[in-house]
């Protein structure tokens, strides 16, 4: 005798009204991802030295390959632009080579005019400052004599911005910041980030004298750094993709995850190297 409730012979089942959740959420892998790049980040930067040099050479060669992608350029010159980043990139190579210096500058300034004139595209050998510039901010910063501390301000205020950006942007929502650009962002998540980085360079400056002028800068830098979200988008807009990449998950590609760094880097380097020069 069949049972009333079960379905006729035949016939197929009724998919479950809400059917289990496969795999981990995007949320998820954006944590995980974040905490393992963050843990892979903060070892090297206490190495210091060639540890650090070398996760930034790999970190510059995959943006380079993105920002070629993201212009839409061919195998070939993707390559070509690789290879010319690399000459800069061994240059600063600290203890082996020059280190970041003027010369290193040089060469970052010679690889935008090269690639500019191969392929006749100015925003393609952007790339190489876009890429190059923030590279030598960080490992100059690295070989200062507080250099631990200062590098990992430089990009811990970046990592706290974008935290605090995210969840606060995502509790609060309210106005967009840039609707046109990047519709997701809004002004709550803005001011999230900035209080974020700000608190977490006062908690420097009490735990490890971090200078009051950088405490002070800390905010403008968080919002540079939003800035340079946005032109990344701008970028991806442009190129008609969601992500620069797909390496790494939950986030995209490795432009996706620095974005914020490129602008504040230099800015940061300044702070921190003039005033040793005068």
């Amino acid at each position: 005798m069949t049972d009333a409730k079960s379905p006729k012979a035949g016939a197929p089942e009724a998919a479950p009204a809400n059917p289990p959740a496969s795999g981990m959420s995007n949320l998820t892998k954006r944590v995980l991802a974040s905490i393992v790049m963050i843990a892979v980040a903060s070892v090297s930067l206490l190495l210091g030295g060639l540890a650090f040099w070398l996760l930034a050479v790999v970190v510059a060669l995959f943006m380079m390959a993105e920002w070629s992608d993201l212009l839409k350029v061919d195998a070939k010159q993707k390559r070509l632009a690789q290879f010319a980043l690399s000459v800069p990139l061994a240059i600063m190579a600290p203890g082996l080579a020059a280190g970041p210096g003027f010369f290193a500058l040089g060469l970052i300034a010679a690889t935008f005019f090269f690639l500019t004139i191969v392929s006749r595209r100015p925003e393609f050998g952007a790339g190489a400052l876009y890429v190059g510039l923030p590279v030598f901010s960080l490992l100059a910063i690295r070989l200062h004599d507080d250099g631990l501390v200062l590098s990992l301000w430089s990009m811990a205020i970046v990592w706290a911005c974008d935290s605090g950006a995210f969840f606060v942007g995502r509790q609060f929502g309210g106005p967009k910041l840039a609707p046109s650009i990047s519709p997701a962002k809004t002004w709550s998540g803005l001011i999230g980030g900035v209080a974020a980085a700000t608190l977490l360079a006062v908690l420097m400056r009490w735990a490890h004298g971090l200078p009051v002028h950088l405490v002070i800068a800390t905010p403008v830098l968080a919002v540079l750094a939003q800035m340079g979200d946005l032109f990344e988008s701008a970028l991806k807009r442009r190129a008609g993709v969601k992500d620069s990449g797909n390496v790494l998950p939950g986030h995209g590609g490795v432009m996706d995850r620095l974005d914020g760094i490129v602008p504040v880097a230099p800015i940061a380097a300044l702070l921190i190297l003039l005033p040793d020069l005068f």
